[in-house]
């Protein structure tokens, strides 16, 4: 017997069981109550939020009284669970051999009152994860510094026990249209791992156009497994596989040059079970930032190296990003925040974790270098170096300040956009353009660098001034550090999705670049996720 069957008859027989005991109880009305009130404050004391909702309540049953509103509350709540594994969610978290009290043994109003709070506990350990996710951002990884906008679980209950259970149940997983996309990937993927997958894989390091081998017929057979070609016959790597092989990569945000190298075949070569686990692991995430995004809002996908402004749920402006290096102190960090401002001709204040571990060693090398660089004090005073022996100080005691002021050389370009937050990151303009042309863009020290900075003011300076660009480039032709306020702050959302859906056309996957990904999939493995193979 497998574990969803007995999960299954466990279920409907404890239904049967419950109903026979709930018409069955003889014992004189008061002693009941007063029997079951007692044993569900017992039951609930060591859960906060359980027992204030009891308390209000007077410890009335919402599950384990008599007739059918607890009748329903029961039935949606154990189909819910039931369908737990369709969102991707540990299914054995939720069988009713987790409870304290199996519905089997009930024999007294004892036992029903401690049933009665264990069915609260399933509802809002069902309730939490499906709304906002089974992990906590923060126990998986540093940079998932984001705040998951958790629910108040006495309120979860109180609204709950006034609701229609079913719809109440049903309107609890995320509303994004992502994420209805996203389960349907998820069966669509299940399926496919239960057909064996795309075949066997490219046996090559790589392959240019022109080539006619056994690796050239397994790259053919593998893109039309994944849809990228039509069914044919050839054995050479023609025009038609070329275009497929740049389709394939559009789709993977790589250079679509048609051309299968090392990179490229390494991500044609990844099996459909990987795919389905940055599936599951892009629903957690949805379910993590499972609130209002803001009807106009700024998306920086940092696996995608884009930025975006998103308006009633349609890009209205994209460009390319630069993001934060591999290495563990760059990494961009993944959080939401409100933008205020954009600050024009900025001056670049450098972060002390800069100043101390990038400019301090070579200060003590030489005094003069990064002469680009102003030395200030505490009071905003600049400091001159003339004389200054930089080896007395250490990262821990360095008195100073290092600041770049305004310039077309400045680190930060011409434009920063402020959303503050004690992470330091913001999007900014950079000199350093040359850096967008890269597939991978990640070498900054954690902030955003724009492409189209200039563009990118523009569409935010559109919804309060008439003419944007000549507003902004007359700010900007003074020379002068200007802070302009946006009059309707804008949310920004750092998002870091591996898997991404359209609403039309295919899925379309990225590289895990800071291996996020695989902590995250490893940590719902071993919270009971796991991936189902669909027949049929």
């Amino acid at each position: 017997m497998t574990a969803t069957s007995s999960f299954r008859r466990l279920t409907v027989y404890a239904l049967f069981s419950l109903a026979l005991l709930l018409s069955g109880l003889t014992t004189p009305v008061q002693a009941q109550v007063t029997a079951f009130m007692q044993s569900v404050a017992e039951a609930a004391a060591k859960d906060r939020d359980i027992a204030a909702f009891y308390k209000e309540t007077g410890y009335k049953p919402i599950w384990t009284a008599k007739g059918n509103k607890a009748k329903a509350r029961r039935t949606a709540l154990l189909r819910a669970v039931k369908d737990a594994g369709a969102h991707g969610l540990p299914v054995q978290r939720y069988a009713l051999d987790t409870l304290s009290i199996n519905p089997r043994r009930v024999k007294s109003e004892r036992d029903l009152g401690r049933l009665e709070v264990e069915f609260s506990r399933l509802f809002l350990r069902y309730a939490r994860d499906i709304q906002t996710g089974v992990l906590k951002p923060r126990s998986v990884d540093n940079g998932l510094v984001r705040e998951v906008p958790y629910r108040s679980r006495t309120s979860l209950l109180k609204s709950f026990s006034k609701s229609s259970p079913k719809g109440f149940i049903k309107k609890l997983p995320p509303s994004s249209a992502e994420y209805a996309r996203l389960m349907k990937e998820k069966m669509r993927f299940e399926k496919l791992v239960g057909k064996g997958g795309w075949g066997p894989k490219v046996q090559a390091k790589s392959l240019k156009p022109g080539a006619s081998n056994k690796a050239v017929v397994q790259l053919r057979n593998r893109l039309i497994a994944m849809g990228y070609l039509k069914r044919t016959s050839t054995k050479a790597y023609d025009k038609k596989m070329q275009q497929a092989v740049a389709r394939f990569q559009r789709d993977h945000g790589m250079r679509a040059d048609g051309v299968a190298g090392q990179g490229t075949l390494a991500e044609i070569n990844k099996s459909a079970q990987t795919r389905l686990t940055q599936i599951i692991v892009a629903m957690e995430r949805e379910r993590w930032i499972n609130m209002p995004l803001g009807k106009r809002h700024v998306w920086v996908n940092i696996t995608d190296f884009h930025a975006r402004i998103v308006d009633n749920g349609k890009t209205t402006f994209e460009t390319r990003s630069v993001v934060g290096h591999r290495d563990l102190d760059r990494r961009t960090p993944e959080f939401s925040d409100v933008m205020e401002h954009m600050v024009i001709n900025p001056t670049w204040n450098v972060p002390r974790s800069i100043a101390v571990k990038e400019y301090l060693p070579m200060l003590q090398k030489n005094p003069n270098a990064a002469g680009h660089l102003r030395l200030t004090n505490g009071r905003g005073q600049t400091v001159s170096r003339q004389g200054m022996d930089f080896s007395q100080f250490t990262a821990s005691n360095f008195p100073f300040d290092l600041k770049q002021p305004p310039s077309r050389r400045n680190a930060l370009g011409l434009v920063k956009f402020m959303f503050p937050n004690r992470h330091n990151i913001y999007l900014h303009d950079t000199p350093q353009k040359q850096l967008f042309g890269r597939e991978v863009r990640a070498f900054s020290h954690g902030c955003i660098r724009l492409n189209d900075p200039f563009d990118f003011a523009y569409a935010l300076l559109a919804k309060q001034v008439r003419n944007p660009e000549a507003y902004f480039k007359e700010r900007l032709a003074t020379g002068r550090e200007t802070v302009v306020p946006l009059e309707k702050q804008v949310p920004v959302h750092l998002v870091y999705r591996t898997a991404v859906t359209q609403p039309k056309g295919k899925i379309q996957f990225r590289r895990d670049v800071y291996g996020r990904d695989a902590k995250i999939w490893k940590a719902l493995a071993n919270a009971g996720v796991s991936l189902r193979a669909l027949r049929g």
